[in-house]
């Protein structure tokens, strides 16, 4: 089958690759019918995730149809229409029943590196390094689900394919942002990035009862599908202090909630971007922290902050004193999908949750390494590439 491969740093190509088999009783085989870049998959791309090997498919953010299932497969069966959560549940661990899906204590097959490097294990993630378990991604004509009672989840009919698309990460990470960073009705509410998991957990805080939502970003195309379709206040960081201009808006106290959804390559200005940018391309610091730093200092005392961008490694000049001092609560996670997926679906369904906007660019599996390409360099306003394969 055909796939798009990740071959070295920034360097993307399509391949032909053996078809996925059912391996387990509780695998389902699904014919890829939509599957989208991701902001994280920019750090593989980089070279900042390790484990990556010359010919992994990649891609981890997907709806199909059920082609074959496993014996013990239950709740599926072959003609179905399914969105995928990115993360892979065992169903049955402790974390897993304990709704902490991303911290699954079966589903990774290789945990040695994730132990080594934080001190536990994580779930396995589709086409996210072999430190991740070493699955093969969705950017593919075709995928094997592990545990797929679990990680399938049926797309009521009438949801579009571009609604349901991003149900299985970008909403669901949103969601869980918004959900375990506290927000209550009447707060106010900062998002750092304008990306599809920044407007989601922009757009979840606001089903959740915050007042006010400012979200925070640089480029105007970004910012102004922000405010167009999530209709919350925008702030261009690159034209004020984020600080001062947060603290002005909020009547001097900050953000009740601060959610970060940029990731290890955050950008910034002045002498931070500087200095985290010749730090991270020396090695001399894996991530770019400039937007959890930001957040920390704005979020009101008391407040709480929640980590949604992928980081990997180290950072400099964490604010400790500040998360301290001002009695914040600090949290972060990948997405634990499968508790909120089925909500989703049904907020979507109901149309109270817009998604099929953050599809900005739709190609062919062959124009894998051009729509990556123009995601990364924000070409042409991509927010997100899908690639169809069988279109």
């Amino acid at each position: 089958m055909k796939a798009v491969c990740w071959q070295g740093v920034n360097e993307l190509s399509v391949e032909q690759v053996p078809d996925p088999e059912i391996l387990n009783d509780q695998d389902a085989i699904v014919k890829v019918t939509a599957s989208t870049t991701c902001g994280s998959d920019l750090h593989l791309l980089g070279g900042y995730i390790p484990a990556m090997r010359a010919g992994d498919v990649i891609g981890h953010e997907f709806l199909g149809e059920i082609v074959e299932v496993g014996p013990e497969v239950s709740r599926h069966r072959p003609g179905d229409r399914v969105v995928v959560c990115s993360i892979i549940g065992c169903g049955r661990c402790r974390p897993c029943v304990d709704g902490m899906w991303s911290l699954c204590e079966n589903s990774n097959p290789k945990p040695g590196l994730t132990e080594l490097m934080w001190g536990g294990s994580t779930a396995g993630i589709f086409g996210y390094s072999h430190a991740m378990g070493g699955f093969r991604g969705s950017h593919a004509e075709y995928i094997r689900v592990p545990f797929a009672d679990y990680n399938a989840f049926t797309v009521p009919d009438g949801v579009d394919d571009m609604d349901a698309l991003f149900a299985s990460d970008a909403a669901p990470t949103g969601w869980m942002g918004a959900d375990l960073g506290g927000v209550r009705p009447g707060d106010v509410v900062a998002v750092w990035g304008c990306g599809g998991v920044g407007q989601m957990a922009a757009r979840a805080a606001m089903l959740l009862g915050a007042e006010r939502v400012i979200a925070i970003d640089r480029y105007p195309e970004r910012l102004a599908m922000t405010a167009r379709h999530v209709g919350c206040e925008v702030v261009d960081y690159t034209s004020t202090d984020v600080n001062a201009e947060l603290r002005e808006r909020t009547g001097g106290r900050g953000p009740d909630v601060c959610i970060e959804a940029v990731g290890l390559e955050a950008e910034g200005t002045g002498p931070q971007r500087i200095y985290d940018g010749i730090k991270q391309r020396l090695r001399l610091e894996q991530d770019r922290p400039i937007a959890v730093r930001e957040a920390i200092h704005a979020c009101r005392k008391g407040g709480s902050v929640f980590v949604l961008g992928v980081f990997a490694g180290f950072v400099d000049k964490f604010p400790l004193g500040a998360l301290m001092n001002k009695g914040l609560t600090l949290r972060g996670a990948q997405q634990h999908g499968q508790r909120y997926i089925p909500h989703l679906l049904d907020l979507i369904a109901r149309g109270e949750l817009k998604t099929s906007h953050l599809a900005t660019h739709t190609m062919t599996l062959d124009d894998g390494p051009r729509g990556y390409d123009m995601f990364k360099r924000k070409k042409d306003g991509c927010v997100r590439a899908v690639f169809r394969p069988w279109i």
